[in-house]
């Protein structure tokens, strides 16, 4: 093999590995986790993301982040922790790329209204909509539906938040059949990219709201972490231009929250002293964490971001419209399947079913934002062919 292993005794390696659904051939010279990678690089929810809300809904500026940039940082600040921690780097960064696969146009507003128009056939759930898209959704293979991902790669997938408890319908399901230990917590990778979520939408949230100006740099001063990356981004100049000294301000905040991170997973390690990735799993507590300082830091940054940005009355009217729309198609779509299109409509059923209901959330879910709001011409205004 070519690749360069982990060096941690608790990294997950081909040692440990659990395999897939569907048995294969291992690859001359890519690890198990980097076939994952690549398979999720080349499907099309992946490249679909381009296309998807983070914050700002895509036609509002080219610079704003979309669900495919954020999940390219994820997968920087990612990979970088689990280096640092000689931990699987291909298989954290694989989860890092594939930890929004399943989020609906519009971010958080489309899945709140997809939650609400399906919760009496289940509801919805972004991570379980991930698991639907690579294990069933995707379809690129003959001999199975989905990506045919490694165990760990699924695992990391499901619980992206931690052990479940109360499975979401789908997650259930496919547990049945292929048994991903849904009590335990994930491997120490799949922690990394957990958090790295946080360190990376925290950090390119506070760049985009203060590029939409919906803050300022001086509404920055008194968070914790940040408030310091902004006094050492002004010492480093005295006339540093406001674009240089929005990214000086970042990139510190981000460097702050990787360094705390590795400091605090590195002394949980130590204590731990797990000898496999198993017993990583079945640890009390996560291993992969900021240390309680950072925690409260992350905490007050976030209260910030809502109060100052999610629930900014610019955003909030984008998100109000983004809502009503996507309910809308869904419940057009689901009292009238035949409006689907042919492949959907066979395999959605009688309107108003729980197959039908199941169906017609995965064909909005996989909308991109400009092709739920097509869509939605296409179904409510007679103008627009359809």
């Amino acid at each position: 093999m070519s690749f360069r292993p982990p060096t941690a005794p608790y990294a997950v390696s081909p040692a440990h590995a659990r395999g897939r659904l569907h048995p294969e051939p291992e690859a001359a010279t890519r690890s198990p986790w980097q076939r994952d990678r690549d398979r999720i690089i080349h499907s099309s929810a992946f490249r679909k993301l381009q296309y998807k809300t983070q914050v700002f809904v895509n036609h509002e500026g080219d610079f704003y982040r979309t669900r495919l940039t954020h999940s390219i940082e994820v997968a920087q600040v990612a990979r970088s922790v689990a280096r640092a921690l000689g931990l699987e780097e291909d298989l954290t960064e694989a989860l890092s790329l594939a930890h929004d696969l399943g989020h609906p146009p519009f971010g958080h507003a489309g899945e709140e209204a997809l939650n609400v128009a399906m919760k009496p056939f289940g509801g919805f759930d972004h991570n379980a909509q991930s698991l639907r898209v690579v294990t069933l959704l995707e379809s690129r293979y003959a001999g199975w539906d989905g990506l045919n991902l490694t165990w760990e790669t699924l695992e990391g997938l499901v619980k992206h938040n931690g052990p479940l408890r109360n499975p979401p319908p789908y997650i259930a399901e496919y547990n049945d059949r292929h048994k991903l230990d849904l009590n335990t917590h994930a491997s120490a990778e799949a922690q990394i990219a957990a958090i790295a979520d946080d360190v990376a939408y925290h950090s390119h949230d506070l760049d985009d709201g203060l590029r939409a100006r919906l803050f300022t740099v001086d509404d920055l001063r008194h968070l914790p972490v940040v408030g310091e990356a902004v006094a050492a981004a002004r010492m480093s100049s005295l006339d540093v231009p406001p674009p240089r000294l929005r990214h000086e301000t970042i990139r510190r905040v981000i460097d702050a929250m990787v360094t705390d991170l590795i400091t605090e997973t590195s002394r949980r390690l130590a204590k731990l002293n797990p000898v496999g990735p198993d017993a990583i799993r079945r640890a009390r507590q996560r291993v992969v964490s900021f240390s309680p300082a950072m925690a409260e830091a992350n905490q007050v940054i976030k209260d910030f971001l809502f109060a100052r940005m999610y629930r900014h009355w610019r955003v909030n009217r984008m998100s109000a419209k983004a809502r009503r729309l996507t309910e809308e198609v869904y419940r057009l779509l689901l009292a009238d399947p035949t409006l689907l299109p042919d492949d959907w409509r066979a395999r959605a059923g009688e309107p108003g079913t729980q197959r039908c209901a199941v169906i017609v959330g995965d064909y909005v879910a996989g909308m991109t934002d400009r092709y739920a709001m097509d869509e939605h011409r296409r179904l409510t205004d007679i103008s627009f062919n359809g």
